[in-house]
């Protein structure tokens, strides 16, 4: 495996996960206000949106993704989100060893992404943390991670970087910015559905 220079991270089903159940109440709620009822499948088809996963199911159940995503923030409560979020056994070791920068890129919103942070008591573990969003751009767009790479004073020119992140978007926003690709493979409910290409793929942050 290559030497890199600095790492970027994805957050949800990369360095942390949910309690199963979390997602399926949160989806129940999202669903009776839409008049749509989600099973524990679809809830996490929804939750973890891998590939066009989640898109799909709005688009068969004619549910406006606008309208699904203003309803699910409403939904969502930071303080609930933080206490049923969890991190990974293998995340400490493997980021208390790294000498070089280290940053978040994720879609998890900022203000859920602030109090699992603090929840957890890793929030210094980043030297910096860009949350997606409409202004800063979607992964696979590589825009959110050309934001943090200017976070972390860090370019192409003579810096060689990677992006590892459990969903395909992570691995195209970091291909689109030119960097590595590292896919996480956790056992998320939906990872004996697919297989996502990566310049590596591992199980555990400890193959690194």
């Amino acid at each position: 495996m290559a030497e890199y220079d600095f790492w970027l991270f994805d957050l949800d089903g990369t360095l942390v996960d949910v309690d199963p159940a979390y997602p399926v109440d949160v989806m129940e709620r999202v669903g009776d206000r839409l008049g749509q009822g989600f099973s524990e499948r679809e809830a996490a088809l929804l939750w973890y949106g891998q590939g066009e996963a989640r898109r799909s199911l709005l688009a068969e159940r004619e549910v406006d993704p606008q309208r699904f995503w203003d309803i699910f923030h409403e939904e969502e409560d930071p303080l609930a989100r933080a206490e049923a979020t969890y991190l990974y056994d293998d995340v400490e070791t493997f980021l208390s060893e790294r000498t070089e920068p280290v940053g978040l890129v994720t879609h998890c919103q900022e203000y859920l992404t602030g109090p699992i942070l603090d929840g957890l008591d890793i929030g210094d573990w980043f030297d910096t943390v860009v949350c997606c969003d409409d202004d800063i751009g979607w992964k696979p767009d590589p825009d959110p991670v050309h934001r943090a790479m200017a976070d972390l004073g860090v370019g192409h020119n003579g810096h060689t970087g990677v992006l590892a992140g459990d969903n395909p978007g992570d691995i195209g926003a970091a291909w689109n910015a030119g960097l590595d690709g590292i896919h996480v493979e956790r056992d998320s409910p939906l990872s004996k559905d697919r297989c996502v290409r990566g310049d590596h793929r591992v199980r555990s942050l400890r193959e690194l």
